[in-house]
């Protein structure tokens, strides 16, 4: 075998170092978005200064925020050509990942900003996305059930219109809170497949939106975004608690991966999970369904037991996005509603300090052929 590379061949990349970044960073069981905990933010920040915490790197004054809050809410609606337009995107069968790729990338198509990469420039475009990332997949939704596009309110944070423009109907301030909550702790996560794949397109100098575009590519993969969607899809063909414990070990023994359980980072626990967990008692009480909460206390219990690996994000988010009656094909795009926010503070931070990405593979194919005419072949 010819080679060219005689270094280390990982095939997942898993512990090489890519770049440097100052976004986000887990250490151990712990996650910090710009030397702040994830714990110290969902429990007194909100997704908005989260969002200016990303990228400006620093938690906004008074001031700051409401200059921020102000930029989000001129941008959050949509012009009624935009709305004609993305009502006429098929939507019937369609992925809603898929869907909300094509809304994001026909979005540059009416941004003069779109082709721009100055820092005032890619600041507008930020917040363009960041404001209208919810609402799209709000409009998404209705849709698909025949209802009108439902306007944003002034004046109200993302995670409020973002239920309101979903079901509208004002949203209590305790869902609302629960809905912030889970914004904060999707909104980064160091250098993941999708944050590294908007990297990657923002390493050969392309458009904000075309970064973007990747990242949300990426995560519509079952593997990096799809897992809570699934975690859901299991506890109801599980059906009650007392059922839990032996559907787990007979998966286990047929070697089913189980969702929702288990980071290639986290080994000691995801502290985003144990955030979740509280939400998730919390609201299946509220609901009537706490089979729910208490099923999947079983599975975890279960799968620790057997494999020693523990609940990642994704595992609790799904019985809090039920329990607020999002359907369960919209808990990646809400995903992305809020990850948007780190997409592009990595997008800034790569060009910020650009250099195009371009790894090498190790050759592993056929060396020293010769062309040979078709009828000598």
């Amino acid at each position: 075998m010819a080679q060219i590379y005689d270094g280390a061949v990982d095939r997942g990349l898993e512990g090489v170092i890519a770049c440097t970044t100052a976004i986000s960073y887990i250490i151990d069981a712990n996650l910090t978005y710009r030397g702040y905990t994830i714990e110290d933010l969902a429990k007194n920040s909100s997704f908005e200064e989260v969002v200016y915490l990303l990228w400006n790197n620093k938690l906004p004054s008074d001031a700051e925020l409401k200059e921020l809050k102000g930029s989000i809410a001129d941008n959050i609606g949509f012009t009624d050509e935009q709305l004609s337009n993305l009502k006429a995107l098929p939507a019937k069968g369609i992925h809603p990942m898929a869907w909300l790729r094509t809304a994001v990338s026909m979005l540059a198509l009416w941004d003069d900003d779109s082709q721009d990469n100055s820092p005032e420039a890619i600041n507008r475009v930020s917040l363009r996305l960041v404001a209208k990332m919810g609402g799209l997949v709000a409009y998404l939704e209705r849709i698909r059930q025949g209802k009108d596009y439902v306007a944003p309110r002034a004046g109200e944070s993302i995670a409020w219109n973002f239920l309101y423009m979903l079901n509208g109907e004002e949203p209590d301030a305790e869902t609302v809170k629960v809905m912030d909550t889970c914004l904060i702790l999707h909104a980064d996560h160091e250098l993941n497949c999708s944050a590294f794949a908007s990297r990657v397109t923002a390493s050969s100098l392309s458009d904000v939106y075309s970064a973007v575009v990747s990242a949300i590519s990426a995560l519509k993969g079952p593997l990096h975004g799809g897992a809570n969607e699934q975690v859901m899809i299991t506890l109801n063909k599980i059906g009650t608690v007392d059922n839990a414990k032996t559907w787990v070990k007979e998966a286990l023994a047929n070697k089913e991966k189980i969702m929702g359980l288990g980071h290639r980072v986290y080994k000691n626990g995801d502290p985003r999970a144990k955030i979740l967990r509280g939400m998730s008692e919390l609201l299946t009480n509220k609901t009537g369904q706490p089979h729910l909460y208490e099923m999947s206390r079983v599975i975890e219990d279960t799968v620790r037991e057997e494999k020693g690996l523990l609940p990642n994000v994704d595992f609790y988010s799904a019985t809090v996005y039920y329990s607020m009656g999002i359907p369960l094909d919209l808990y990646t795009p809400i995903f992305a509603t809020s990850r948007v926010a780190g997409w592009l503070s990595h997008i800034r931070e790569q060009y910020s300090k650009n250099r195009i990405y371009r790894p090498r593979g190790e050759w592993t194919g056929k060396s020293g052929l010769k062309w040979q005419s078709p009828s000598a072949r």
